[in-house]
């Protein structure tokens, strides 16, 4: 039996544990990267684990979140990432190089290598044939030390793509299409392998783009062959010499097919408020707009800009609307500066913003009350874009752009002919902008410079005998990291200091909740399906630990969230029956007396409401490895113990 391209790198990297679907194995991981977001944690960890130098091939700290400086916390967190990365051996992108799995893509991803990010979009590196997974800070923290990454062993799912693309569809219309089939939690313990001749229409750009917004399906990553094309890319990018050819072997098992015929999607949109409510634009009908946001890392390559100023050029934007376009890197916008299309963006009446996350992560270009905002980024969570009454839709460049012309939602084939854009042969390469760190025999000359925001881990401790807590909150299905632990600007300066950013905690579904908690001193949260589906931050554990939340119980996790909660030393349970979800309200009392004692066993688990005065059995999975974590407390003190 033949292997998948996913297979394979995992064979090739394979340091524990078998290739048998739904058992733990352990990764030996090529490269890291991060963002200022979750970078000052991470590192943070990585230092507290004590290792004086990553062990990586190559690992990256980006700046690209938490750029709007209203103060001096995002500065402080920026300078101390700069000097931690110079003293550790990682590479530092600077503010205005650009987000960091574009520039990744254009400058340091490797077909075949492994990759892990505290980024829940680092799959976006499965564009050129890595096997990329977004992590936890802590895990990727322990991976720069040289420890092996963790995962369930996944299924493989291949999606045959065949024919080709129509004038005015595009890539983000393939990947709306995959998550109208499968769902925001379909992806769940999967890797998504794309196929077919139809791979062989589209660009890595476009690739990238699939395989970026592949997160929201809830998948471990999405993954295309690494071929002639991805060569070409490479090639220009002046880094060829990295490519290596990587396909499926043609008696490859899969354990679910999807076809999808290219020639028959049309434009779509993700309409609110979930990545995979999708609609066609003909279906939306011609509504009124407000707002268009172009950028993220879903959709700011040269291709996608270059593709939207040909539809701007000498057109003028509708005055009702709002139009902010924001480049993926550094090298996108110096090129769209030379070649003039920059200019073309600026004289339809475009607001271009710097080369960062912006408005993806609520960083500023927030609605108006009500507003419609069409956006090409890959989330639209209530909430997420700093207007709680927003309308998002997740649209393509090419859409976006032409509604952004006529003020209502516009199917761009309205346009007429189709705008023809090739990649260049050569890229403008100019790394000044990413500094090296400095040789391992000169560390001890680098100070390591922490402003008075910085504040460390929170405090952890081994699992309890028992565990006696009220029910502090109780939540419905597909709660996303933006309600556990909301972004925008005024909560993400406060990422490297746990004890202010945890009041913030659940305020989307609760303002009382932080303050409740913390005067309870130990509590549980209860949750539906899907629980902690989004971005891989870890703050959404890091806090209801702060917050003394000693376990979770839910019908169903997503993959990351359930992985931080486990390094976290919080208890991640589900319902054996999931109607026992009704038999909780928030403030009963709960108990699961001898806890310790049976998860070290794997004995099986039961939560007495002893408000009600009824039993519920619930499932503990852990595998042996994620068990001594819990019982250690949580993965730094785990990873302690290991050491010493």
């Amino acid at each position: 039996m033949g292997y998948t391209i996913a297979q394979k790198i995992i064979k090739n990297h394979l340091l524990s544990g078998e290739m048998t679907v739904g058992t733990d194995i352990g990764l030996k991981i090529d490269q890291t990267l991060t963002q200022d977001a979750t970078g000052t944690m991470a590192y943070l960890e990585f230092e507290a684990i004590g290792v004086p130098r990553v062990k990586t091939e190559k690992s990256v700290a980006y700046i690209d979140h938490n750029t709007l400086q209203t103060g001096f916390e995002n500065a402080d967190d920026h300078r101390f990432i700069q000097t931690v990365a110079k003293k550790h051996g990682i590479w530092f992108s600077r503010p205005g190089n650009g987000i960091c799995h574009q520039v990744h893509l254009e400058r340091f991803g490797v077909p075949g290598k492994t990759l892990i990010g505290s980024d829940s979009h680092t799959p976006t590196g499965g564009g050129i044939g890595m096997l990329a997974m977004g992590a936890g800070g802590l895990d990727v923290a322990v991976a720069m030390g040289g420890g092996a990454y963790y995962i369930t062993m996944p299924k493989m799912v291949r999606v045959e793509l065949t024919g080709k693309l129509s004038p005015w569809v595009s890539a983000k219309d393939i990947i709306l299409e995959v998550l109208r089939i499968m769902s925001v939690k379909g992806g769940v313990g999967k890797i998504i392998e794309y196929a077919g001749e139809g791979v062989k229409t589209l660009s890595v750009p476009e690739r990238a783009t699939i395989t970026n917004m592949g997160a929201e399906l809830g998948a471990t990553t999405s993954i295309f062959p690494s071929d002639e094309i991805t060569r070409e890319f490479l090639k220009a990018q002046g880094r060829e010499e990295v490519w290596t050819e990587l396909k499926s072997d043609d008696d490859a098992v899969y354990d679910e097919e999807i076809k999808i015929d290219l020639s028959k999607l049309a434009p779509m949109a993700a309409c609110p408020h979930s990545p995979d409510n999708v609609k066609t634009i003909e279906e939306i009908g011609p509504q009124k707009i407000d707002q268009v946001c172009i950028g993220s890392c879903t959709n700011s390559s040269y291709l996608d800009l270059m593709r939207v100023a040909a539809i701007l050029k000498g057109k003028t934007v509708h005055p009702g609307v709002s139009l902010s376009i924001a480049p993926g890197s550094k090298q996108v916008y110096n090129m769209l500066a030379l070649n003039g299309a920059l200019g073309d963006l600026i004289g339809a009446g475009a607001r271009i913003l710097e080369c960062a996350c912006g408005p993806c992560i609520g960083m500023g270009q927030s609605p108006n009350t009500n507003g419609v905002s069409l956006r090409t980024f890959n989330r639209n969570f209530l909430g997420r874009s700093g207007t709680k009454s927003g309308q998002i839709y997740l649209v393509s460049p090419e859409t976006a752009a032409a509604s952004a012309l006529t003020g209502v939602f516009t199917d761009p084939r309205t346009l007429g002919d189709a705008v023809e854009i090739k990649l260049p042969e050569s890229f403008l390469i100019n790394d000044n902008m990413v500094v090296e760190p400095i040789e391992e025999s000169k560390m001890d000359e680098v100070e390591v410079l922490r402003g008075p925001n910085i504040k460390p881990f929170p405090k952890t401790s081994p699992l309890d005998e028992n565990i006696d807590a009220t029910c502090a909150l109780k939540v419905g299905d597909n709660i996303t990291t933006d309600h556990i632990m909301p972004a925008g600007a005024k909560i993400l300066p406060l990422r490297s200091n746990i004890p202010e950013i945890s009041k913030h905690c659940f305020t989307v579904c609760d303002k009382d909740f932080p303050q409740r908690a913390l005067e309870l001193g130990k509590s549980v949260i209860v949750g539906g399906s899907n629980y902690g589906q989004g971005s891989s931050r870890e703050h959404a554990a890091l806090a209801p630990l702060y917050l003394g939340v000693k376990a979770v119980l839910v019908k169903s996790f997503a993959r990351i969230h359930r992985s931080n909660l486990i390094n976290a030393g919080i208890l991640p349970l589900t319902f054996v029956n999931p109607d026992d979800y009704d038999k909780i309200d928030q403030g009963d009392e709960l108990a699961i007396e001898n806890v310790r004692a049976k998860v070290e066993n794997g004995e099986s688990i039961v939560v007495k409401n002893v408000t009600k005065g009824i039993e519920i059995p619930v499932d503990c999975d852990l595998t042996e490895r994620t068990r001594d974590i819990i019982l250690a407390g949580g993965l730094l003190d785990y990873t302690r113990k290991s050491n010493n």
